[in-house]
């Protein structure tokens, strides 16, 4: 696949958002035009909720409810705070399997006040899918959404 212009794509989602203060309408925009542009199975948010991510705006097919802290990729991005990007899911220890179909991995953790509060999780078919202008490009679009919330 060659490389998205995720610049482009960050233009998309700050026009959409800049003047909405809904978060949820932001997420749900922001996660309708990665999900177009990067064609993959799911994408989607989870929300900090005590000790469990809940899902929030997604694309794709239905997904997991509840994940808890430090469970699956998404757990593992949200105690580590950090990217976590895995080529083979069936190969990470804990995995969660919300799709059969989901092969590859990408979760980028979102701060507020220096605090964890979601995670931007995008699953692929094909394993090994997500390269090194994907992890940059979505970083930059998180750390514009943590402008935003």
């Amino acid at each position: 696949m060659e490389n998205m212009n995720y610049n482009l794509l960050l233009k998309q989602i700050e026009s959409l958002t800049a003047t909405e203060s809904n978060l949820i309408a932001n997420l749900a925009n922001t996660t309708s035009i990665l999900h177009d542009e990067l064609k993959v199975l799911w994408t989607g948010f989870y929300f900090v909720e005590n000790d469990e991510l809940v899902l929030g705006p997604f694309q794709g097919p239905v997904a997991c409810t509840r994940i808890g802290f430090g469970k699956g990729v998404c757990g593992k991005s949200w105690e580590s705070e950090e990217l976590v990007c895995v080529d083979d899911v069936h190969k990470f220890p804990g995995h969660i399997a919300c799709s059969s179909r989901a092969n590859s991995e990408i979760v980028i953790p979102i701060k507020k006040n220096g605090k964890v509060t979601l995670v931007l999780d995008i699953d692929s078919e094909d394993y090994a899918r997500f390269n090194s202008n994907d992890i940059s490009g979505l970083q930059a679009i998180c750390s514009y959404l943590e402008t935003i919330i």
